[in-house]
C-alpha cells in the first residue's frame, strides 16, 4: 500500500557536496527543518546524504540524496509517510512540509553560494 504523502524534491546547489554532507548530518538541522518529526538515521550513506526513518506528526521515511552535478550538487528530497492522525488531512500535510522543505533548502542555497548569480562559476566562501 502507498502511503497517503509521497513527495519528491530536486534543488541544485553550487556547492561542495562534503560541505552539504556534514551539514545537514547535524542532528540540529534534522531537528528545525522537521521540527514535528522524531527522526532516526537509518542510513548515513556519507558524502551521498542519509535516510532517515520518521515518528511523531507523520509515521513513515524521509531521505536526502546529494548528487554530485558540474559545479555542484543536486539536492533530493524524498518523504514517504502516512499521518499519525486519522484527522489529518494528507493533501494540506503534504502542502505544508513541502512549502517548508522549499523555503529551507533555497535559504541554505542562498547562505552557499554566497549571492552567485545564475551562470557565473561558484564564489568563495562568505567571510
Amino acid at each position: 500500500m502507498s502511503p497517503a504523502i509521497d513527495l519528491m524534491d530536486d534543488t541544485f546547489v553550487v556547492a561542495e557536496r562534503a560541505e552539504l554532507a556534514a551539514y545537514v548530518r547535524d542532528p540540529a538541522v534534522a531537528r528545525a527543518w522537521w521540527p514535528r518529526l522524531t527522526l532516526a538515521v537509518q542510513q548515513d550513506r556519507g558524502l551521498e546524504g542519509l535516510r532517515w526513518t520518521i515518528g511523531g506528526e507523520l509515521t513513515g521515511s524521509t531521505e536526502l540524496w546529494l548528487e554530485r552535478h558540474g559545479d555542484g550538487v543536486l539536492v533530493h528530497w524524498f518523504l514517504r509517510a502516512d499521518p499519525t492522525s486519522p484527522r489529518a488531512r494528507p493533501d494540506r500535510l503534504a502542502r505544508r512540509y513541502t512549502v517548508a522543505f522549499k523555503t529551507r533548502i533555497h535559504e541554505l542555497k542562498d547562505r552557499l553560494e554566497n549571492g552567485r548569480p545564475a551562470g557565473v562559476p561558484r564564489l568563495p566562501p562568505a567571510r
